[in-house]
């Protein structure tokens, strides 16, 4: 049976402070989980104008103690900016906080500016082999308990709190590289379709089932794909809502960052003929319509890249209408809280 996940990006809002986009997400993940979605994933992204979860790990902690049932993770963790014993340190915590449900995705890319990304570890570029690799398999082991090989200095130091269970690790990817990593260590795989539009998407799947090596965690291959959709009553409805992030991509394509706008403002922008026609080829392509349209969209998206479950992902001014849009798929999917 095809799951649904939601992954939330505690997007910045015009006309509301900052830090209401994070008391959104928490309030999302207390709905999701009452809605029957089987996990709930935040993002990491700095200096950011439109999306300002910044740390996730703290942000699941809250999400933690809200909830009692639903899987939650990072989508993900750059894990360049940090050292792997930390990130594993700070996720065995959370796995003491909720038992057997929290799953760390972790990504190469650094979810920032060149600067920013220098401010926040100033002796990653100072390498010149990529240490990407080794710190996802110093994390696996530290995460599943282990300690580092006789020889290697850091050998006797573990990962506290121990306990019965672990977080799962992922990988996140939108290209091949991710793909071909997580085959490697034998570790679950999400594609970023809504990064891509799609492109690469059954590549990299295919490369990840191809070359998957059975590990401890995994026996067979396991993915998921994230997708941007959007439900709503009706197709003109769904498509006045997308204008929000439609209106988004616009100034994102010109190099501005803006908090999401309503979908009114976004009509009444000053749009040129070329981002006028780009509009239309995106409500086009978009993932929007009724429940019955976009499920039926949805199943067969999941059929052709032959994955296990769905993160969506939806981006709207309003709150009320991302939820409304995840209770309506909820009710098209038959999850167990609609």
């Amino acid at each position: 049976m095809l799951k649904l996940s939601i992954l939330d990006q505690s997007t910045a809002a015009a006309g509301r402070g900052q830090d209401q986009a994070i008391r959104e997400t928490l309030a999302l993940a207390e709905q999701a989980e009452a809605l029957g979605y089987h996990r709930f994933w935040v993002s990491e992204h700095h200096n950011h104008d439109s999306i300002v979860g910044t740390a996730p790990e703290i942000l699941m902690a809250a999400i933690a103690a809200r909830t009692s049932r639903i899987r939650i993770g990072s989508a993900g963790v750059m894990l360049p900016h940090y050292n792997a014993l930390k990130v594993a340190e700070q996720f065995r915590v959370l796995d003491a906080l909720a038992p057997g449900r929290i799953d760390i995705g972790v990504g190469r890319a650094p979810g920032a500016d060149r600067r920013t990304a220098y401010a926040l570890n100033p002796h990653a570029h100072m390498s010149e082999a990529d240490e990407f690799p080794a710190q996802v398999r110093d994390l696996e082991g530290w995460l599943a308990g282990y300690t580092p090989a006789e020889g290697d200095p850091r050998h006797g130091i573990r990962a506290l709190p121990q306990s019965p269970t672990k977080p799962d690790l992922w990988m996140l990817g939108s290209s091949n590289y991710g793909a071909q990593l997580a085959a490697h260590f034998g570790l679950p795989y999400s594609f970023a379709y809504f990064i891509t539009d799609g492109r690469g998407a059954d590549e990299a799947l295919e490369i990840y089932r191809r070359y998957f090596k059975p590990s401890q965690a995994l026996a067979r291959p396991l993915s998921s794909v994230c997708v941007w959709a959007l439900a709503a009553e009706t197709r003109a409805e769904a498509e006045h809502q997308f204008m929000t992030r439609a209106r988004w991509r616009q100034a994102r394509d010109r190099g501005e960052l803006l908090a999401l706008q309503t979908p009114e403002a976004a009509l009444a922008y000053d749009y040129t003929p070329a981002e006028r026609a780009k509009l239309e080829r995106d409500r086009q392509q978009a993932l929007i319509g009724t429940p019955a349209e976009l499920g039926a969209r949805l199943r067969k998206l999941a059929a052709e890249l032959q994955v296990e479950e769905l993160v969506i992902l939806t981006w709207t001014h309003d709150p009320a209408v991302k939820l409304k849009s995840y209770q309506l798929l909820a009710r098209e999917f038959n999850l167990a809280g609609s």
